[in-house]
């Protein structure tokens, strides 16, 4: 039977999730972690794709694309091999690091884009892991602090206020706001 296609975003914004091959962690160490991240910028610059939030847990990670060339199978590809042959490499593994193909979802209003970046930001809250503004690996702290930039702040920050300060505290309000009602409504089943 074969596969069915992806829905194409009208705004080419999406959620993208990668998960481990049958549930198995994809970041071991620290490293992993950062190894992950340089590809995403690799790929970046390569793709010329925004960034607006991502987290990376240890078997599964989270993006919300801008794609503004529609490349993103080639993005994904990109960092799926790049990181794949690392990791194998590194802990002498053979086989699929990652289960199917990554899964996408259209982005296609202002609110569905605040709320997704929301349940993105809030995975290690989800799984007891940290709180939001503690989670080392999620693009949460590049909104509320300044560190190096890894996604494109100003158009999620556009939804909140005008002015840059107004809007990061708006963000966080909005982050730590209906903690229940964050759950399942943007999850995929994988």
């Amino acid at each position: 039977m074969p596969r069915a296609s992806r829905r194409k975003s009208e705004t080419n914004v999406y959620h993208v999730i990668l998960r481990g091959n049958n549930k198995q962690e994809i970041f071991l160490d620290e490293k992993d972690y950062k190894k992950f991240l340089k590809e995403i910028k690799n790929t970046k610059e390569k793709y010329g794709y925004e960034l607006y939030a991502y987290c990376l847990m240890t078997n599964h990670v989270h993006l919300v694309i801008y794609d503004r060339k529609e490349n993103l199978s080639k993005i994904m590809q990109s960092l799926e091999v790049t990181y794949s042959a690392y990791f194998s490499k590194k802990y002498e593994k053979v086989g699929h690091l990652f289960q199917n193909r990554f899964l996408s979802k259209p982005v296609e209003t202002s609110e569905y884009l605040m709320q997704v970046c929301r349940y993105v930001h809030q995975n290690p809250v989800k799984a007891g892991i940290s709180r939001v503004d503690n989670y080392k690996w999620s693009s949460y702290k590049e909104y509320i602090n300044d560190e190096e930039e890894m996604v494109s702040k100003k158009m999620l920050l556009s939804l909140f206020a005008n002015s840059e300060k107004e809007a990061i505290n708006n963000l966080k309000g909005f982050h730590n706001d209906n903690k229940e009602n964050i759950n399942d409504e943007y999850e995929f089943e994988i």
